[in-house]
Formats: structure tokens, C-alpha cells, sequence
């Protein structure tokens, strides 16, 4: 394939990735991938004739498309997809918040499955959001498997500052410095690095390598989830990644 064919299809998987964050105009996905727009919408109209975005003839915003989700639901195959469902569910019933799982999309985290308790107060994390790998708790557990310089190439592109808070860690070395903490624990905490009044609590999912595929996360506001109420929460969410671990082979789930 030509140089004009890769960079056409990295773009389209650009644009797939920002329309994931929701419904977004044309002028929106090029800023959120940092492209022309005249690029951004020659790649949106080949994306909608082909089913996989959809423009809304009113808003003029797209969104992801039938064929999209056409190819997600051929992944059934996959063990995570068929017992995944019923340890999220068990997780929301244990611990009253909303669970996930998530995978590596690029140099992000991208969320493939929720669910969520019957509660007012909620984090709303939508399936095909995607969100940064440094100041998520799913994302520095998906970075587990990783050696450093495989983390470091991997945000190559991110600039010298990564996003999140003042509690986050904004460069490569603070993130991998970080890493090296996670990686003995065997979990993520993240309270409010990615956004003010949220903790998320994530565990990897390691295949029959050992190499994380995905992670199980919980996350709620803050007030429900203070330092003293973390314990419980991580032995539950460590469980939970150990227990979909077992149904790729991992042998010490």
C-alpha cells in the first residue's frame, strides 16, 4: 500500500475514533484529530457511503454508522464478549456503580462494554467512547503489559504535556514512573486525574501470555468512593479481572 493509501486509512481511523466521543459536525472531528477539514470530509462521505457514519440531515452532525457496530457484534466469537457481560453485571450488584470494559484503540482507551446500577447519580461512559491512556484508570492498566519504551513510543505523538489534571501524571516519565507502582499492585486507583469528582478503580485482563487485552474498570463520583471505601472495591474489580482472565487461559487466574 502507497504512503496516500496508509495516511487515508490512519485518517479514517482518526475520524472513527472521534466519532466515538459522540455526534460531532465536520469542523468538530477535524479539530478533535487535528486534520483539514477538507480531508476530514472527503473521509466522512466515503465512511457514510459505506454504512460506517451516519449524517444527520437536520444537525449536520455524523455519528458512527450500522456497519460499525455491524463489525463489533462479529466480535461475539470472542470469550470476553460472552462472559464479560455477567461478571459486569455481578460487579454493578456487589458494589452498586457502574462497571466497563475496555481495549487499546490506538493511543487511547476505548470503552466495548458497560453496565450501569439504577442510580440518579451516575457516570454516563458511553460504549465506543474513547478517552486518554495516562489519567484513566483502565488506560494505565491496559500500559501494564508494555514495556517502557513500548509506552513511551506510544504517546510519541501526544506532545509534551498529556491531558488530565494536577493529580495525573503529565509526562512520559511521571507516567512511567507511575507504572512501575501499578504494575507491582496489580491495580489502577484514579482519583479525579481525568475528571474533578470522579475515581475510577480498573484491573487488567491478561490472555494466556500474561499480556493485557483488556480491563475492568468501576468508576463513580468521588463522595461514594473516598480513600477509606477503596479496599473492598479494589479486591472486587481485581477479582472480576482475574475471573475474564481465566477465560483466555491465563493459568494463575
Amino acid at each position: 500500500m502507497s504512503n496516500d493509501g496508509l495516511s487515508s486509512v490512519q485518517r479514517a481511523l482518526d475520524v472513527l475514533r472521534a466519532l466515538g466521543q459522540g455526534p460531532l459536525r465536520v469542523q468538530e472531528v477535524a479539530n478533535a484529530i487535528g486534520r483539514e477539514k477538507t480531508q476530514v470530509s472527503r473521509t466522512l462521505k466515503v465512511l457514510a457511503e459505506e454504512g460506517f457514519a451516519v449524517r444527520d440531515p437536520q444537525t449536520l452532525e455524523y455519528r458512527l454508522g450500522w456497519q460499525f457496530f455491524a463489525l463489533a457484534a462479529a466480535a461475539e466469537d470472542n470469550p470476553l464478549r460472552h462472559e464479560a457481560p455477567g461478571v459486569l453485571r455481578a460487579l454493578v450488584r456487589q458494589l452498586g456503580e457502574a462497571a466497563h470494559l475496555t481495549s487499546l484503540a490506538g493511543n487511547a482507551v476505548v470503552t466495548v462494554l458497560s453496565e450501569r446500577p439504577a442510580r440518579t447519580l451516575q457516570v454516563h461512559e458511553r460504549v465506543g467512547q474513547t478517552s486518554p491512556l495516562n489519567c484513566t484508570s483502565s488506560g494505565r492498566a491496559l500500559l501494564m503489559g508494555l514495556s517502557d519504551d513500548e509506552v513511551t513510543a506510544l504517546l510519541a505523538t501526544a506532545g509534551e504535556t498529556l491531558p488530565g489534571s494536577e493529580r495525573a501524571p503529565r509526562t512520559v516519565p511521571a507516567l512511567l514512573e507511575r507504572l512501575h507502582e501499578e504494575r507491582r499492585a496489580g491495580y489502577v486507583v484514579c482519583a479525579e486525574e481525568h475528571e474533578p469528582g470522579l475515581t475510577a478503580v480498573a484491573a487488567p485482563v491478561l490472555d494466556f501470555r500474561g499480556t493485557p487485552v483488556a480491563a475492568v474498570n468501576i468508576s463513580a463520583p468521588t463522595v461514594r468512593l473516598p480513600p477509606e471505601a477503596l479496599p473492598p472495591v479494589i479486591d472486587a474489580v481485581v477479582a472480576a479481572g482475574k475471573r475474564l482472565s481465566g477465560t483466555l487461559g491465563y493459568a494463575n487466574s
